[in-house]
């Protein structure tokens, strides 16, 4: 059985290498060629083209939709690398955060004009779940393409579920999304007023750590918080992307997500602001510029009933 990945970004880079050691064979195929070179020295088979790339199995780690379409498409595309290589019946694993209507599409599309097997799977956990091989696999698609991906996906994550047919796992990858744009809302409101006070934000994520509050997305990112250092390593711009997936499946259910709704402006407003490279954590510079200079003397009724 042969595999491919293509995608070696932040992700993509650490998954190729627990392939790499998994599997002993892996082609990979990046946009920028020297990308591949660590995967080179370790053995790896180097695609000049996604076409030289087609596999029976083929996973993509690209941002979005339009990238997959891109590496699909054209006489260097997979598409033309499957033909090349007789291979009737590929898996096309797509490990994006991507719209679920829109896989949803692109696997109908395949299966009926190329026979090409299409799986939603994306993915949670971050870099440091992509390189330890403990991410959260989200699948959708046929329940017997999950069977023929599974032990290649074992490679990967720690915890791997099938949700439904194609655009479920997208549709789970909506719902984590929630939960991690909240998390480094919330957590960033919190170290503001932490900082705000005079309080150490170390000791303030130890004891957050230690009790109720404790997130892996603190676990991961606490240092971007502590050190004020927003380096990206998950950009806003890219969460801003997710935050409108999760409105368009939210709108298709009739479903009001309005705590999202003002996370969502919260991102907008940050993109907006020349800071959509920053890492998500970053919102917390929204935040601050949305504070006001502090009162002086202790809190009078006046000023509470100010604050209502």
């Amino acid at each position: 059985m042969s595999v491919s990945l293509l995608g070696l970004g932040p992700m993509g880079a650490p998954m190729a290498g627990n392939l790499l050691d998994g599997l002993g064979a892996l082609t990979v195929w990046n946009r920028t060629a020297s990308s591949a070179d660590e995967l080179a020295a370790r053995g790896a088979t180097i695609a000049r083209t996604p076409r030289a790339a087609a596999s029976e199995i083929t996973l993509t780690v690209l941002p979005d939709l339009a990238e997959v379409e891109s590496v699909l498409a054209g006489e260097e595309g997979l598409l033309a690398g499957w033909v090349d290589a007789g291979i009737d019946d590929p898996v096309l694993v797509v490990h994006g955060t991507v719209s679920a209507v829109g896989v949803a599409a692109l696997a109908e599309r395949l299966r009926s004009d190329h026979g090409v097997r299409v799986l939603d799977a994306p993915l949670s956990g971050g870099t440091a779940g992509a390189r330890d091989g403990t991410l959260s696999i989200m699948v959708g698609g046929d329940p017997d393409d999950m069977t023929a991906v599974l032990p290649v996906l074992r490679h990967l994550g720690g915890t791997i579920r099938h949700l439904g047919p194609s655009g479920s796992g997208a549709l789970a990858k909506a719902c984590n999304q929630v939960v991690v744009a909240g998390v480094v809302t919330v957590v960033s409101e919190a170290m503001l007023l932490a900082r705000s006070a005079g309080l150490d934000a170390s000791v303030v994520v130890e004891l957050l750590q230690g009790g109720l509050a404790r997130t892996a997305v603190m676990e991961q990112r606490a240092s971007k918080w502590i050190d004020e250092d927003f380096t990206s390593s998950g950009s806003a711009r890219n969460q801003l992307k997710d935050l409108r997936f999760i409105a368009e499946a939210a709108d298709r259910a009739g479903v009001a997500l309005p705590t999202t709704a003002t996370v969502t402006c919260l991102f907008e407003r940050m993109v907006d602001d020349g800071l959509g490279e920053l890492d998500h954590t970053g919102v917390y510079r929204t935040i601050a510029g949305l504070s006001r200079p502090p009162r002086t003397g202790p809190l009078t009724r006046t000023d509470a009933e100010a604050d209502r």
